[in-house]
C-alpha cells in the first residue's frame, strides 16, 4: 500500500487515534471546511465510503475518498453547513478485532457546533480499519441515520 498524502504517525498509531482524526477531519467551524487532505491520509488507496442515501434507482452510491470528498463539498453547499458549521462526534463504540483486520460500530452525533446543546443527526458508522505497514488505514466507512422508523439500539448508545 503506499499513500499519496503523508498521515501524522500520531493520527494512524492505534485505532483510537484513528477513530478520532477521521471525526476531527470531518469536522469543521461556521466558514470552515473539512481537512480533506488529513481525510486522504487516513485510507488505504482505494478506500470506500458509502452514504445511507440511495440513487434514484435504488442503489448505494460507493465512492472513493475523492468522490467521497466532492460529495462532501457539495453537500456542505447544499445543505448551507459551510456558513453554520459540522462537528461530529464519537458517544459510543464496539470494536471488534481478528488479526489486522477492525471492525468499530461507531454511535455518533452531529452538530453545527462543538458548544451545540443538541445534536441534529445521530446514526451509526459501520468503519473497517486494517493495520497494515505499521500504522492503521480506514477501508470502508458505511453508516446509516437514526430515524423514526430507525432507533439506535440501547446496546450502541453510551
Amino acid at each position: 500500500m503506499s499513500e499519496k498524502i503523508q498521515a501524522s504517525p500520531t493520527d494512524v498509531s492505534s485505532i483510537d487515534a484513528i477513530m478520532a482524526a477521521l471525526y476531527e477531519a470531518i469536522s469543521f467551524p461556521p466558514n470552515g471546511e473539512p481537512d480533506w487532505d488529513r481525510v486522504r491520509s487516513l485510507f488505504i488507496p482505494g478506500g470506500r465510503v458509502i452514504p445511507p442515501r440511495m440513487d434514484e434507482q435504488g442503489d448505494y452510491s460507493v465512492m472513493d475518498v475523492e468522490g467521497f470528498v466532492a460529495w462532501g463539498n457539495q453537500l456542505a453547499d447544499v445543505a448551507g453547513l459551510r456558513a453554520k458549521g459540522f462537528y461530529e462526534r464519537q458517544v459510543a463504540h464496539k470494536t471488534e478485532r481478528f488479526g489486522n483486520v477492525v471492525h468499530v460500530f461507531s454511535t455518533y452525533e452531529t452538530r453545527f457546533t462543538e458548544n451545540d446543546p443538541e445534536a441534529f443527526e445521530r446514526g451509526i458508522n459501520s468503519i473497517q480499519l486494517a493495520w497494515d505497514r505499521g500504522r492503521w488505514w480506514a477501508v470502508t466507512i458505511f453508516w446509516d441515520i437514526e430515524r423514526e422508523d430507525n432507533p439506535i439500539p440501547a446496546q450502541y448508545l453510551p
